[in-house]
């Protein structure tokens, strides 16, 4: 079973903001994968989100085919996977009869344990749909699908947390994301985040607390 991950959000601003958790695409292994918002909530002052996810993992497509920031990647359908069984942590993407969909089958080359292999067979058309793996039901990193190519997803979860305007599924453009502060669970899995009047954050583990500068 899982660790379940729990975050509680509490905005201290003076304005109503969307919360919203994403994760970094770094060293995940497909160069064209874009992050995702990917847990989002919308807060008013002086209330409290809570988010909670594990490390169940899915494959996720989408009808959006060309990405970019401010589109939103909506899921059409989600795919059990498992980076850790030789058999669920491969898939291909079909297109048949004027429709995408998932398949069960042998991705293309060796597929090695703790990476998730998703390969867009010759039937996909070029950029009509989009394809990439979420987390805890959600999607969380998508690229555009190009036919007859494998993408090989190494996922390592790292958690951001970011206030403002946010629609779960947005293609996000992470460089350009102000006030962001970076979740470490290390060996806890309960955090507590307070938005600042200021727009900064204090993020607290058990006792301990910290304020980013």
């Amino acid at each position: 079973m899982s660790t379940r991950y729990t975050l509680d959000v509490r905005n201290d601003s003076t304005q109503f903001q969307d919360l919203c958790v994403y994760q970094h695409a770094v060293d995940l292994g497909v160069p064209n994968a874009l992050s995702l918002a990917w847990l989002t909530a919308p807060a008013w002052p002086d209330t409290t989100v809570t988010f909670e996810w594990d490390l169940d993992y899915c494959f996720v497509w989408s009808a959006a085919g060309s990405l970019r920031p401010g589109v939103r990647f909506e899921a059409r359908e989600t795919w059990p996977a498992d980076p850790e069984g030789l058999t669920e942590n491969q898939v291909l993407f079909d297109y048949a009869d004027g429709a995408y969909r998932f398949v069960p089958g042998k991705a293309t080359g060796d597929p090695q344990l703790g990476s998730l292999y998703l390969d867009v067979l010759p039937s996909v058309p070029a950029g009509g749909a989009a394809v990439g793996i979420g987390l805890s039901h959600a999607a969380v990193f998508a690229a555009t699908a190009q036919p007859d190519e494998t993408l090989v997803f190494t996922p390592e979860p790292n958690y951001w947390l970011t206030a403002g305007a946010y629609a779960a599924g947005e293609v996000l453009d992470v460089e350009q994301i102000d006030d962001v502060v970076q979740l470490q669970y290390g060996g806890t899995s309960h955090l507590t985040a307070v938005l600042n009047a200021d727009n900064t954050w204090t993020i607290t583990t058990g006792k301990q607390a910290t304020t980013p500068a």
